[in-house]
């Protein structure tokens, strides 16, 4: 759905407008992580396991649902303190806080407990909805360069409208509702996403960092070159995230009931997933330019050379999550941490380098590099864990 949106905002506000906008989206992504924390695995991993003990369902709830709001608040109160200390961000300060909305979006909005309980349906309606309200408010109200502030607030609407509707059916339809729960019990699920949370962090210092940086080295142009790219790339990854969210619980289960079934089940999806994502990564290489002067509405070398570059790993952003999902179901949270960890530092090594030699294409070049290491250490530490429970079992 946002991909629709995309080549009429680069057309109504520019390259350089639309680099802007996916700057402060970058920014305000470590908040959306900060207040996500690593619910969306542990939490949907015991919402899971517990589905049929109602007043666990509601403990589980009551205590993510509290966590959340107050990491949001300590995001907010960061956010501040950054825009009004650096002049790049006070220019811009509405933009941000604007963007922000968004995280208030996902807090509202738990999707771990649907996924928790398999009711895959009420995500799919609800980002539905509100994907929708944000591109369709994008087409009938924004006409000019100066509407570029109304892009924040219909995204940030989309998602706050979803979430209510779906706090709604969370209590109409499962009977559950928020309930104040004590100390040691927020603290319990607290610690029980300390590695998720540590490794959604290392995630975003190699994906949303990296347009962050190439911000501070280069100008909202150049952003807005290498965003149009980065669009077409993680829509279509998403493609391979979706598949993923909607086998996590069902993997989860399969781990719980035979051990041996479940690395059979994990090795066919595997290779399924990768075999289809190779065929539409093809597909993207071989239609770059096609898409870029569809997307920005006449040609842009160095977008569609971005764009070529960063087709395979089509293929491996779903392996990650894969990887990450399976280690979560064997409880092996703790290899989760060290290959972000490890994928981090060496896209930190990269980043700067690449981009001060070749510029946006440096850029490119660090996500694909990292994304290869960052698949090859996962297929290591599986196999190093399934050797482990094989001697043992």
């Amino acid at each position: 759905m946002p991909l629709l949106a995309v080549p009429y905002l680069v057309r109504v506000l520019g390259v350089e407008l639309y680099g802007l906008l996916a700057f402060a989206t970058a920014m305000v992504m470590y908040f959306s992580i900060l207040s996500d924390y690593g619910f969306n695995l542990t939490a949907t991993r015991e919402i899971s396991i517990h589905r049929n003990s109602h007043e666990k369902i509601i403990e589980i709830f009551s205590a993510v649902m509290m966590i959340k709001i107050i990491l949001m608040l300590v995001g907010l109160l960061i956010l501040t303190i950054m825009v009004f200390s650096f002049e790049k961000f006070s220019e811009h300060w509405s933009i941000y806080f604007l963007s922000f909305g968004m995280v208030l979006g996902q807090v509202l909005f738990p999707i771990w407990f649907f996924q928790g309980m398999e009711k895959m349906k009420y995500i799919s309606i609800l980002n539905i909805l509100a994907k929708s309200i944000a591109v369709i408010a994008i087409f009938l109200f924004i006409h000019s360069r100066g509407d570029y502030y109304l892009v924040p607030i219909f995204n940030s609407l989309g998602f706050v409208v979803a979430g209510i509707i779906s706090l709604y059916y969370v209590k109409k339809e499962f009977n559950v509702s928020f309930k104040m729960q004590n100390v040691d019990t927020l603290k319990k699920y607290f610690m029980d996403g300390w590695h998720i949370f540590i490794s959604r962090i290392a995630v975003v210092l190699y994906t949303s960092s990296n347009i962050f940086i190439l911000g501070l080295f280069t100008n909202n142009t150049i952003v807005g070159i290498y965003s149009i790219a980065e669009q077409i790339i993680t829509g279509i990854a998403s493609l391979g995230s979706i598949v993923n969210r909607v086998l996590f619980p069902y993997l989860s289960k399969i781990w719980n009931q035979s051990k041996t079934n479940y690395y059979q089940k994990f090795n066919t999806i595997l290779k399924k997933i990768i075999l289809g994502m190779l065929i539409i990564a093809i597909i993207l290489y071989m239609s770059s330019p096609y898409l870029i002067h569809l997307f920005a509405g006449h040609n842009i070398d160095e977008a569609t050379m971005v764009l070529r570059i960063l087709a395979i790993t089509v293929i491996l952003f779903p392996l990650g999550g894969l990887f990450t999902q399976s280690f979560v179901a064997q409880q092996e949270n703790i290899y989760v941490t060290k290959v972000t960890i490890l994928t981090t530092l060496v896209n930190l090594l990269l980043v700067f380098i690449l981009i001060y030699l070749f510029g946006v294409f440096g850029l490119a070049y660090t996500v694909l590099l990292t994304q290869i290491f960052h698949t090859l250490l996962n297929i290591y530490y599986y196999l190093h864990i399934k050797k482990k429970r094989t001697i043992y079992a």
